[in-house]
């Protein structure tokens, strides 16, 4: 195993630099990755310098190498420049590391950057804030912003809403709903593999569930039985990894217990799932909304006027085609992009040998895409193993990136992660 290492890394499996917890931080952090190892990180900064840097790992040989050498590339740089070192930037520093434990990388990158939140937060505790990304609706200088300004007939109480809603989302670099004409076309499975997909790209992610009446995000992540903890009236994400999870299931007593509410209800809910969670700076929020084009869809996109765009999933059968053109023009009647259509079951993988056989008729979607005008984002195969991962609460992508399907996925995001450049 030790010739796949760079001798870098070797030196780092043995004697990890900077292996120890620092007293009196200025910034720590703890994350358990999808992998189930856990990294925690402290840092100390003076006049803005991170003068120390140091972590610990409840993980293997490959782990305690990430973690040193973020350490060390944290050291002596500004505290955003700590907070810019990326898994790209940990590898090349190993001169690289096999593939299957480049998510070492990740997590090294992210729990350092959650080091470099936390002493910001800090500090804006202390009445030092960051100057630079400075986006409180009181000192934000973007002249375009809708919540800017009160409405001609718009309560008091309303604009104050709104503008708390905008303040919250103004942290969110990029919003993504995930559509579909008709139920059962593995829509939520496509909106949690994209969301870990692009937290394994190194991206803050945000997943926010809002099928209210079949909140299944929990069960496909592991997350059954969290709970969502209060932070001063604000609701905090339950976290895998860096990906930060809000749905109904969460607060539901008894997963049996079925949602029996009006249009008005849910909207209210999932206003405040926007408004009143601590989200923080996000990269992308990949929103998970209910099949067909009724009140839940209707209340999203209300109320993210400003969102980049949906992905629409459908199946290669005609009657799922046919619903997601309705989908489509529901987008456009509301100046929503339309990212593109995924086609979902294309072709089943053989869990024995992996050839893909075509079960139902397949091009469905890409036909469909075509006529409508909108991208083609491709199609996920039929496999077992993303039903199985699904029940198991494991996320698929992340356990079986080079499958066809964990394959379709990475391609999927790549106009996903365009958005971000």
């Amino acid at each position: 195993m030790e010739e796949q290492f760079s001798r870098k890394a070797l030196e780092r499996f043995k004697d990890p630099r900077n292996y120890e917890e620092l007293e009196e931080p200025d910034g720590h952090a703890r994350i358990t990755g999808p992998c189930g190892d856990t990294m925690e990180f402290w840092i100390q900064v003076e006049e803005g310098i991170v003068t120390a840097a140091s972590f610990t790992t409840t993980g293997c040989g490959p782990s305690r190498a990430c973690g040193s050498m973020a350490t060390e590339l944290a050291e002596g740089k500004t505290v955003r420049e700590a907070g810019r070192i990326e898994q790209k930037d940990i590898l090349e520093a190993l001169d690289g590391m096999p593939e299957e434990h480049q998510h070492c990388a990740l997590l090294a990158s992210n729990t350092l950057k959650a080091a470099v939140a936390d002493f910001m937060a800090r500090q804006a505790a202390r009445g030092n804030p960051p100057q630079e990304g400075d986006s409180a609706c009181s000192s934000c200088d973007k002249d375009s912003c809708s919540a800017r300004n009160k409405g001609e007939n718009e309560s008091l109480e309303d604009f104050l809403e709104r503008q708390a809603l905008e303040a919250r989302l103004c942290h969110i670099g990029h919003k993504i709903l995930v559509l579909s004409g008709k139920g059962g076309v593995g829509k939520s499975t496509v909106a949690v593999n994209i969301a870990v997909s692009l937290m394994m790209a190194g991206k803050r992610v945000g997943l926010l569930d809002v099928d209210i009446h079949g909140p299944s995000i929990p069960k496909m992540l592991g997350l059954e039985g969290s709970a969502v903890e209060n932070n001063e009236g604000n609701i905090v994400p339950v976290e895998l990894g860096t990906l930060k999870v809000i749905s109904l299931g969460f607060f539901l007593r008894n997963e049996d217990d079925a949602v029996i509410w009006r249009g008005p209800m849910k909207m209210g809910v999932i206003k405040q799932f926007l408004k009143d969670v601590e989200w923080g700076d996000l990269d992308y929020l990949v929103v998970d909304s209910p099949p067909g084009t009724g009140d839940e869809p209707l209340s999203v996109c209300q109320l993210l006027p400003n969102a980049d765009g949906a992905v629409v999933v459908t199946t290669p059968q005609d009657v799922s085609v046919s619903d997601v053109r309705k989908s489509i023009t529901f987008c456009r009647q509301l100046n929503m992009p339309v990212l593109g259509v995924v086609e979902n079951m294309s072709g089943f993988v053989c869990p024995h040998c992996g050839e893909i056989t075509e079960i139902f008729k397949t091009g469905g979607g890409a036909r469909m895409a075509n006529q409508m005008g909108v991208p083609f984002l491709g199609g996920i195969p039929l496999d077992p193993g993303v039903a199985n991962a699904c029940d198991a609460g494991r996320p698929y992508t992340h356990h079986f990136p080079d499958t066809p399907a964990g394959l379709a996925f990475k391609k999927i995001i790549d106009p996903i992660l365009a958005l971000d450049k």
